[in-house]
């Protein structure tokens, strides 16, 4: 059996699977998924510090599934937004989990991580698959990755996004 890192890029996932289908990622249904025929070598899931009750309950769901949860602040920009930014934290795990499995997935569609997927396959002849909402993944890092692989119906929660639910 292979064995797997896997390493989610929270925002960039509960963002991305809202805006393309007003629904929450169903992280039970991906973990059954991933897992098939493989053995863990660790899950990682970066997230923000919760700010309120239903953040917190949806990572310990996290934990409860299996997840290791990394925590940040968000930043808050001049202009008013936030962002929890993990891509440096993600990389480096990444690169440390590689050496140690046969696949890296990788839950995200940012192309920054296009660069990662080639260094990891290159550099540790390790697979990258990456999870990503089709049209808001980044070509690049489609074609980085060994194998990509779409996130549809088959990894969306039923019902509309329900901050107390798995999928936030």
């Amino acid at each position: 059996m292979k064995k797997i890192a896997i390493l989610v890029d929270v925002q960039n996932i509960y963002y991305t699977t809202r805006q393309a289908y007003g629904r929450s990622f169903d992280y039970n249904g991906f973990w059954q998924q991933v897992l098939k025929d493989r053995t863990l070598y660790r899950a990682l899931a970066y997230s923000s510090e919760p700010n309120a009750p239903k953040q917190q309950q949806f990572q310990n769901i996290l934990r409860a599934i299996g997840f290791e949860v990394k925590q940040k602040p968000y930043i808050q920009r001049a202009d008013g937004s936030a962002k929890c930014d993990w891509d440096v934290g993600i990389t480096l795990d990444a690169m440390e989990c590689a050496p140690h499995c046969d696949v890296v997935v990788l839950l995200t569609g940012d192309g920054d991580f296009d660069l990662l997927a080639e260094r990891i396959q290159s550099r540790h002849n390790c697979e990258v698959e990456v999870y990503g909402v089709p049209q808001l993944t980044a070509n690049s890092l489609k074609r980085a990755a060994t194998r990509y692989v779409a996130i549809d119906e088959r990894l969306l929660l039923n019902a509309k996004p329900n901050h107390n639910k798995a999928g936030q």
